[in-house]
């Protein structure tokens, strides 16, 4: 996962075999299809090749041991000698050339300032917003950037949310809910719409959330519903039962269902956001009727906060100069729930799980913190997998809801046993875990929020791929329009 590492002693004329050599991890985090470290310390003879990190296939890296003292490298990417403008240089007789200085144990901190510092704080350097290297936006750049989304939005509708060939999956309100959950998970899909044949009409979503609260409601001591009884229980009963378990009430203290939360394919999209940011939901479907009572509704789409991101994408990937709020860092913005740093209080901590936590704490996490994933972290914080909502479809698989215990079971376990699940929802390019850097700007950012089944990304640093925050869709889209 780190790469090999490098001895480069040799290149050093003042190196001796009593020399202490430091590892230093050098990173090159700009993308590129072959990468090539170079420098003072392989007398510029030896091209040493970087490897993509895990997870941030644009993010190389390789660490050398270097010997005390001044040292010069540059970067050969695809042919292509580069530097990087985030990293201390100076201009020598081969051009520009990044600098490092190493200390070592009797030697004292290097004089010159734009070179006494290691390559290991990569990620703090360059993207604490209090450096000045970092670009500083004006409100007047910010709100013109929101104003011009907010325009794009507001022009266009749901209808340009339908793709031009699939399909959208309906339940019916009277299967039962094991058969329910069976259907998402063999047709891998996270949620569906809910169709009521007795009324006629579109009541509901049935979604990962509904199938935590049963779950849990199946371990709670003294509940209602056994496992027997679930074989029968049917989708209707249980959203019945869950407005008593959520205590929705009326004014006058009576149970209440949720009202289905919808939109018409002519909606404009800045509405569908609004709605989905609203009501807290991952989608909402896109209903269409000719008769003006509603009548014979027909469902065409899901609309999500992905698809509209796709299409602002799509609309300003060749004038995104014309939006500045794009290039900038994500760290130097008000995006995202971030670990807060030393001596800092944050209203909003970020929820972390171990491997060896147990199910049923991970349910209950969820559904207190009310996000719908949770990084699973080792014990340097390190990132290994994420814990997501809809992961809990892969119990469904042969019942294994019913044999397990979810205080028995941890995290690891889960996991593992979703690992088969066909085909797998939140997986893109093989990839389960979503992640980017502090420094990455937010048009890279939306550019991979864009792509299917990808709703989060996870923060690291890099190298170690300690989780220093988490990026949602709903958090890019609060930024986007203000909110």
């Amino acid at each position: 996962m780190f790469g090999s590492t490098v001895d480069t002693s040799r290149g050093n004329s003042a190196a001796s075999g009593q020399q202490l050599l430091t590892p230093t991890r050098f990173v090159w985090p700009y993308g590129g299809r072959r990468v090539f470290l170079s420098g003072s310390f392989t007398r510029w003879t030896e091209h040493v090749p970087m490897s993509p990190l895990e997870g941030c296939p644009t993010v190389f890296q390789v660490i050398c041991n270097l010997t005390p003292g001044y040292h010069q490298y540059k970067f050969y990417v695809d042919g292509e000698w580069r530097h990087d403008e985030h990293q201390p240089f100076v201009n020598a007789n081969g051009g520009v050339m990044n600098t490092i200085f190493i200390t070592g144990p009797d030697m004292p901190p290097a004089a010159f300032s734009p070179s006494n510092m290691d390559v290991d704080d990569f990620s703090q350097r360059v993207v604490d917003p209090s450096q000045d290297s970092i670009p500083r936006m004006s409100a007047a750049d910010l709100e013109m950037s929101r104003h011009r989304i907010s325009a794009l939005l507001s022009n266009r509708t749901a209808y340009e949310l339908l793709p031009e060939s699939g399909k959208v999956i309906a339940l019916d309100v009277n299967l039962p809910v094991k058969q329910a959950f069976h259907i998402l998970y063999e047709q891998g899909i996270p949620l569906a719409p809910l169709w009521d044949f007795g009324k006629g009409q579109f009541v509901g979503v049935l979604g990962p959330l509904d199938f935590i609260l049963i779950l849990r409601e199946l371990g709670t001591h003294g509940s209602n519903l056994t496992e027997e009884e679930l074989e029968t229980h049917t989708v209707a009963a249980w959203k019945e039962g869950k407005a008593h378990i959520s205590r929705q009430y009326d004014g006058i203290g009576r149970p209440y269902p949720r009202p289905l939360v919808q939109v018409g394919p002519y909606d404009n999209l800045k509405d569908v956001a609004l709605k989905i940011l609203q009501n807290k939901v991952a989608a909402v479907p896109v209903i269409y009727s000719s008769l003006q009572d509603g009548s014979y509704p027909q469902l065409l789409h899901l609309a999500s906060l992905s698809g509209i991101l796709k299409c602002i994408c799509r609309y300003f990937r060749h004038s995104s100069s014309s939006l500045p709020i794009l290039q900038q860092p994500i760290c130097s913005i008000p995006l995202g729930t971030w670990v807060p740093r030393i001596g800092e209080s944050s209203s909003k901590p970020l929820a972390t799980l171990r491997p060896h936590a147990s199910l049923g704490s991970a349910l209950s996490l969820l559904v207190q913190a009310g996000v719908s994933s949770i990084p699973v972290v080792d014990d340097n914080d390190s990132l290994i997998d994420i814990y997501s909502r809809s992961d809990i479809t892969a119990l469904a698989k042969d019942k294994a809801y019913a044999q397990i215990h979810l205080d028995d079971m941890t995290v690891h376990q889960a996991l593992q046993l979703g690992q088969d699940a066909s085909p797998p929802y939140g997986i893109f390019n093989g990839q389960r875990c979503h992640m980017c850097l502090r420094s990455d700007s937010l048009g890279k950012v939306i550019e991979r929020l864009a792509n299917p089944g990808v709703r989060r990304l996870v923060i690291v640093e890099a190298g170690s791929k300690r989780v220093e925050g988490i990026i949602s869709l709903s958090d890019v889209f609060r930024f986007l329009l203000g909110l």
